[in-house]
């Protein structure tokens, strides 16, 4: 999907947003270095890709109300889908998608979704406003998924690299087994505050923190650049990458991958939003770059 990419600077930074899906595609610090995965489909073609309707993937793809079956897949369809400008400037942007047709032959739901991306001395920050302008209730997911390069820069080892949380993460942790998740928790495998990287962690997918105590993060190794992710209205997180792969996805997410076996009314979904009629939901995140 080809469309129309809108330049943001603000701050030092530099970012790039695209129509198709409203994803990030670039974001660079003040010395010109490029902090996001670039898509090599070797690895993963994706770069920061929105998760909406869904977070992660219904048990066989099946998203079932008011009796009707309705084929979604993983993540949802917001990531495929080209979405309109709203507002272009240089340090910001806003695009939208809204449903029609398509969107309602897998989610039979009215929605208004809204991304406004903010670039300035602070970093990064991007809003996702969700709002119903139906009649009956919208249950929702929604989440980022931003890839950050790893190692941060050519000299680090990937195993010198850490996040740090803002909180201790003292409960166990959650893992997807078949592309749901696992019905038992995991031990954690952080210490503290502290996550210490290695290609061993994503050998079973994602690391998935529900519920999670932190309300930011920072991904960095020692002698080297550090890039903060803080959220706002997020209560869960995924930490993703592929063994050996040059990046690593840190996800704010509102929901999860669906329990094995769930195969009830979509509403009944862990973690989903459900908004009345005429209500509005506001997530926030944000991506900072520390060099030097």
């Amino acid at each position: 999907m080809v469309g129309i990419r809108h330049e943001l600077s603000g701050g030092g930074l530099r970012a790039v947003v695209a129509e198709a899906g409203a994803e990030l595609v670039s974001l660079s610090g003040p010395s010109g270095t490029e902090y996001l995965w670039q898509g090599d489909p070797a690895w993963w073609a994706r770069q920061a890709p929105i998760l909406f309707p869904i977070v992660g993937r219904l048990e066989g793809d099946s998203l079932r109300h008011g009796g009707q079956v309705y084929q979604i897949g993983q993540h949802g369809f917001a990531r495929d889908r080209a979405f309109s400008w709203v507002a272009r400037a240089r340090d910001h942007c806003t695009l939208r998608l809204s449903d029609d047709e398509e969107s309602r032959a897998h989610y039979p739901f009215a929605f208004d979704l809204r991304v406004s991306f903010n670039l300035g001395d602070r970093g990064l920050e991007v809003i996702y406003d969700v709002a119903n302008p139906g009649a009956e209730d919208l249950p929702f997911g929604i989440g980022a998924h931003p890839g950050i390069i790893w190692p941060l820069a050519p000299h680090l080892p990937r195993e010198a690299h850490a996040v740090i949380f803002s909180d201790p993460e003292a409960l166990p942790v959650r893992r997807v087994k078949g592309a749901l998740l696992d019905p038992q928790p995991q031990p954690s495998p952080i210490n503290g505050c502290s996550l210490a990287l290695h290609d061993g962690l994503f050998e079973n997918d994602a690391i998935i923190l529900d519920p999670l105590a932190s309300t930011s993060l920072v991904f960095t190794a020692p002698g080297g650049p550090a890039v903060e992710v803080g959220w706002e209205g997020f209560p869960h997180l995924g930490i993703w990458s592929r063994p050996g792969a040059p990046f690593l996805c840190i996800e704010p997410w509102q929901s999860y991958v669906a329990p094995a076996g769930l195969t009830g009314d979509f509403s009944d979904k862990p973690g989903l939003v459900i908004l009345p009629p005429g209500g509005r939901r506001r997530f926030r995140h944000w991506i900072r770059i520390r060099e030097g």
